[in-house]
């Protein structure tokens, strides 16, 4: 297996895009840790695994993607990047507040919640029924 270092040309972006968010390097704390799962006896021998946190915001990326410790390094600063992005420009708040949503939804009703929604059901359809077609005699 050959490994591919990032092109010059990715890492020029990177740079610039680290530039463009106001990150810099000496904001990052880097921490290499044994890799888990696939890779075979490689990812459990070597440090390969790359933990990134950034001490202004306290975002944490952990990247194990490949074998080679370089290009986990090149990963690892993306993902911070996007994160930092997302945070920048309010995704995070509008994806907790999306799955917040989803948990409220989801959670199970209480028994007045339920008496009420069924006597409202109830009221409903005795309404429709009374409805019916006027029959002249």
């Amino acid at each position: 297996m050959t490994s591919f270092p990032p092109s010059p040309d990715k890492v020029a972006q990177l740079e610039q895009r680290m530039r463009a968010l106001e990150v810099r390097e000496s904001d990052l704390e880097e921490m290499f840790v044994r890799s888990g799962g696939a890779g075979g006896q490689k990812v459990n021998k070597s440090s390969s695994c790359v933990m990134l946190l950034h001490r202004p915001t306290g975002l944490r990326v952990k990247c194990q993607t490949t074998r080679q410790q370089a290009l986990n390094r090149f990963l690892a600063r993306r993902l911070l990047l996007d994160k930092i992005e997302r945070m920048q420009k309010g995704f995070l708040e509008s994806e907790r507040s999306r799955i917040e949503k989803i948990r409220r939804q989801k959670r199970k009703r209480s028994r007045r919640a339920k008496e009420r929604l069924l006597a409202d059901k109830a009221r409903h359809s005795e309404k429709k029924r009374l409805r019916g077609a006027v029959t002249a005699d």
